[in-house]
């Protein structure tokens, strides 16, 4: 069982003095983040990508390269990457660059993120939403597999026997498909035998198993070995020494940050008892102490099958040293409850969701 830390790089407005953190300041506090990460033994760190004044990485490979010579062991990823209004051979030569950075610990999450900005910035019409990333995933992966590509598709001139460069270290450079729990997104990564990322950010985490079975039935049906398949959650969440201090403190940037996607995209104001419902047991938040965060993973992996756990964390903008502790009780005292919970939990043959 992986676990790791999910960051959207947010600049939003402190909700207690209404300050506004410089976007190089909190691009700063991130590389220190995932250095921390690392250091106390988390598996992965993914970095998503935005294009809009309150959020500071728009190329989380040049933020990932960042860090990369300054740790050791933890993966780094996007979190994800907007195919769709991307270039995928640009996409694939950053983060094969990231990849030789730091000697192969490079991953590309691919999806077709939940904002719309990017679409006009770069030219593309939402109108070809869909057939977008459909083409540029094709592309990808087949610049993924082989060092010289032909390809031809609509939305980009077409490629003929050209070598794509730097070469990863890893062979292949891994892509995860990124969804929010679309039915059609979740069968595509099962037919091309990609692992996936499920975005489990409200509701309830157990709602998303049958799109788990759905995923590795699909794998299966196109010849793929599913039990090699790995499945990860991004959820947000926050860890503290006591419960009620997690609690207390999570919750202003949250309902800040909420609230304001709230409003663009017409959902009901968030309030403290959506906050209470969601982090209660059958919730979508992990916020708590260690021995609760952890309590919560583990019966996320028994009960919809995840491999991976992504804390999102922070949600809205928190003061870097209560992100710093959250990050460190995750490693060093999260981390190890599951791992070795899980552990026991396999050696005894119990069936997974």
């Amino acid at each position: 069982m992986e676990i790791g830390i999910s960051t959207f790089v947010e600049t939003t407005p402190d909700v207690v003095t209404g300050e506004v953190i410089s976007h190089a300041q909190r691009l700063r506090e991130v590389v220190e983040e995932i250095v921390l990460a690392d250091k106390v033994g988390l598996d992965v760190f993914g970095v998503g990508e935005h294009h809009r004044q309150d959020y500071a990485a728009s190329s989380p490979a040049v933020l990932l390269a960042a860090a990369a010579p300054q740790t050791s062991r933890i993966r780094l990823t996007s979190a994800v990457t907007v195919l769709s209004s991307d270039d995928p051979v640009r996409v694939f030569q950053d983060f094969a660059t990231l990849d030789g950075l730091s000697n192969g610990r490079a991953e590309i999450m691919a999806g077709r993120g939940s904002f719309i900005e990017s679409f006009p910035l770069f030219g593309y019409d939402l109108d070809d939403y869909d057939e977008l990333f459909d083409e540029k995933l094709d592309l990808l992966l087949k610049l993924c597999a082989s060092e010289k590509v032909t390809w031809e598709g609509k939305h980009r001139p077409a490629i003929r026997n050209l070598g794509i460069y730097p070469r990863p270290v890893q062979q292949p450079l891994p892509v995860w498909i990124g969804s929010g729990g679309n039915t059609e997104s979740v069968i595509r990564a099962g037919l091309l035998g990609l692992p996936l990322v499920l975005a489990i950010i409200g509701g309830r985490p157990v709602q998303f198993a049958p799109l788990v079975k759905m995923y590795k039935r699909a794998a299966a049906q196109a010849g793929h070995d599913a039990s090699k398949l790995t499945v990860a959650s991004h959820s947000h969440g926050f860890v503290a020494e006591r419960n009620e201090v997690a609690v207390e403190k999570f919750f202003p940037s949250t309902q800040a940050a909420m609230n304001v996607i709230g409003r663009e995209r017409g959902w009901g104001r968030y309030d403290r008892g959506s906050y209470d419902a969601a982090r209660s047991p059958e919730g979508a938040l992990y916020v708590g102490d260690p021995e609760t965060v952890a309590n919560k993973i583990i019966d996320l992996r028994k009960r919809v099958g995840i491999t991976r756990f992504m804390l999102h964390c922070p949600l809205g903008t928190m003061p870097h040293e209560d992100v710093m502790r959250s990050i460190e009780l995750l490693g060093t005292e999260v981390a190890p409850r599951v791992r070795e919970e899980i552990a026991h939990w396999e050696a005894a043959g119990e069936e997974e969701a």
